[in-house]
């Protein structure tokens, strides 16, 4: 009984194993009949104008002359890189294949960041088409920020100084320097008698109470993985408001407001604001001379004299 189970046994063994050498042996023909894609970077970084290679690479196949394509897929539209054995739009002047499926772009700018796909078509393997996606990055470097910066502030008051740009990419962060010394944006690190708050995305200083040491020459800088850029140095000055001048102002103005009322008051007194015209009930007609008979007509509108009348 015994040897009969062991017999059994090496029988299911010898049958697990053919089974298991001829599914290798199909799957590993299939494998070798697909076209199969592989890259040797497929999130390439360059910086603006210089040359990429976006690498497309036959892993496998059997088809001696696969079709070769590349799409660019930018924002939502997908337009033709190389069709036809040929390249297409502006890429004809600047680039090319290399190693018969990857793409090589020269003088690259900001708009050719996007995804490319590199597809193949092989018709004579079981697997006729792979296709692999190469996502592109290409940095700009920082252009000169735009910076303000208030000239004057009075001691105790808040000030808000700017720094911007928009062509660098990615995004560039910010930094601020008083006479050529950085503000950190850390709460930590900053100086006891200190009252800003710093916005290294933005670009954005807050001086929340200034005083007078925040008197200096400020200069912002623009940074990001390509480059950085500065702006010119701009002053700002802080300064203390006279309290005694701003009340010895009013207290001048509110004299010269009462002199010139007592004059006005005085003035209208003596009758210098007197109207010079007779009202209406005050007028008196003047008397009729002897002998003179004044008639006044309705078509005439004044008066004429009788023909008695005597010069």
């Amino acid at each position: 009984k015994k040897k009969k189970e062991k017999s059994a046994i090496r029988i299911c063994y010898r049958l697990h194993c053919a089974i298991s050498y001829y599914l290798l042996f199909v799957f590993a023909g299939c494998r070798l009949l697909a076209v199969e894609l592989t890259s040797s970077n497929t999130k390439p970084v360059v910086q603006e104008f210089q040359s990429v290679e976006l690498s497309c690479i036959i892993k496998s196949t059997v088809t001696p002359d696969p079709r070769i394509e590349w799409k660019k897929i930018r924002n939502g539209e997908t337009s033709y890189v190389f069709f036809g054995n040929k390249m297409q739009g502006d890429f004809a002047t600047r680039a090319e294949i290399l190693s018969r499926t990857s793409l090589v772009i020269k003088n690259t700018t900001r708009m050719d960041t996007a995804t490319y796909r590199c597809e193949v078509a092989a018709p004579s393997d079981t697997k006729t088409i792979d296709e692999i996606n190469i996502q592109l990055t290409v940095q700009v470097k920082p252009m000169t920020p735009r910076c303000s910066v208030p000239k004057a502030v009075p001691v105790g008051k808040s000030a808000s100084l700017h720094c911007h740009e928009n062509e660098g990419f990615p995004k560039s962060t910010y930094s601020w320097y008083r006479n050529s010394e950085p503000l950190s944006a850390d709460s930590k690190s900053k100086p006891h008698n200190s009252s800003y708050t710093l916005n290294p995305a933005t670009g954005t200083l807050v001086f929340h109470a200034v005083h007078k040491g925040d008197t200096g020459r400020y200069s912002c800088i623009a940074t990001n993985e390509a480059g950085f850029a500065k702006c010119e140095e701009q002053e700002m000055e802080v300064y203390d408001l006279n309290i005694g001048g701003i009340i010895g102002g009013v207290l001048v103005v509110l004299a010269v407001l009462v002199l010139i009322t007592f004059g006005i008051c005085c003035a209208y007194r003596r009758g210098y604001f007197a109207n010079g015209k007779e009202s209406g009930e005050s007028y008196k007609t003047p008397a009729k001379p002897d002998g003179v008979n004044y008639i006044r007509t309705d078509d005439e509108g004044d008066f004429r004299h009788k023909s008695s009348f005597v010069i």
